[in-house]
């Protein structure tokens, strides 16, 4: 679904004896999936791109696990002190039954991917289209498919696929995205779904290692220009994929979280940030922290009543 960043500061207009809020530490960028995970990638990207507006370090720290559990509740039980940002799948998680935490556990900060989801196989697999894959999967009932975690993003993608073209598959679950498509890559899987930047890199040059089938969007992706949508072929229609941004723990004072968002706005709109995604396949969609507090709110209601209905 959509993965949510975490962070905490802001300027407000105080009295000329008073400083605007700034960090007084290492920033710390939780993220909640190993390193070479997409939302990882995204991460490490934009921190070090952040450093020329936010004047402190800024540290990755990967905190897999559960899904993803582990990062987010790290998250919202810590200090809203404006030194502690993460990265998410949160609303599927928080919209389980049980979960340690839910949306009115994080403020909103900025966004910063939107990224499509892609259903994907091996380089050398029998499978070059989407219709093939299908065929089979229908064919056989027991193609297996790699997921970052279950129900996590990449998971809820292969359940709309299946559902959309009635076909049964093994999910098998792996540490998250890296882990996810090296499964599919060494040929334990028969096919998998993840998004657009965390394939690019491996469908391209001489010897690609994976071959995206179809994307999950309402129109072909740039990067992506001769693989179809899912419409086009009478399955899914609709978008799906990830929104990665930054939040920060419940209690973040208005000042802080300001500074944040001015900071991201500032570094998402620098030409060679810019650029820097642009080589790296990301496509960037800064969203102010209204406007992400809009679309946590949308995919909350979205995990509520389509993603777990996928499940039953």
């Amino acid at each position: 679904m959509k993965k949510v960043l975490a962070a905490v500061a802001v300027a407000m207009t105080l009295p000329m004896t008073v400083m605007a809020w700034e960090p007084t530490g290492d920033v710390n960028v939780i993220v909640a999936y190993k390193a070479g995970s997409g939302t990882d990638t995204g991460a490490r990207l934009l921190a070090t791109e952040a450093q020329k507006y936010i004047p402190k370090t800024i540290i990755i720290q990967n905190l897999p696990g559960a899904d993803g559990k582990i990062g987010w509740t790290k998250l919202v039980q810590s200090k809203p002190d404006g030194q502690t940002i993460n990265l998410p799948t949160f609303t599927t998680l928080a919209a389980q039954s049980g979960a340690p935490f839910s949306i009115n556990d994080i403020v909103p900060i900025a966004n910063h991917l939107t990224e499509a989801g892609v259903v994907a196989v091996k380089a050398d697999s029998p499978y070059k289209t989407i219709e093939e894959l299908v065929a089979a999967a229908k064919e056989k009932g027991n193609l297996k498919a790699s997921t970052n975690g279950n129900k996590a993003s990449n998971h809820t993608a292969a359940q709309l696929l299946a559902k959309s073209a009635g076909f049964k598959y093994k999910a098998i679950p792996y540490g998250g995205t890296a882990d996810q498509l090296l499964a599919l890559r060494q040929g334990e899987v028969d096919f998998t779904c993840a998004k657009v930047a965390d394939v690019a890199k491996l469908v391209k040059g001489d010897k690609p290692e994976l071959r995206v089938l179809a994307v999950f969007n309402t129109k072909r992706d740039p990067e992506l220009p001769n693989v179809p949508t899912l419409g086009e072929k009478g399955l899914y229609p609709e978008w799906y994929g990830s929104a990665r941004a930054l939040v920060a723990p419940k209690g973040t004072k208005p000042e802080v979280i300001q500074y944040y968002v001015e900071a991201f706005k500032k570094t998402m709109q620098d030409p060679a940030v810019i650029e820097a995604h642009k080589k790296a396949g990301m496509a960037l969609d800064f969203k102010d922290n209204k406007e992400l507090g809009d679309l946590i709110k949308a995919q909350d209601k979205f995990a509520r009543d389509v993603v777990n209905d996928l499940y039953k």
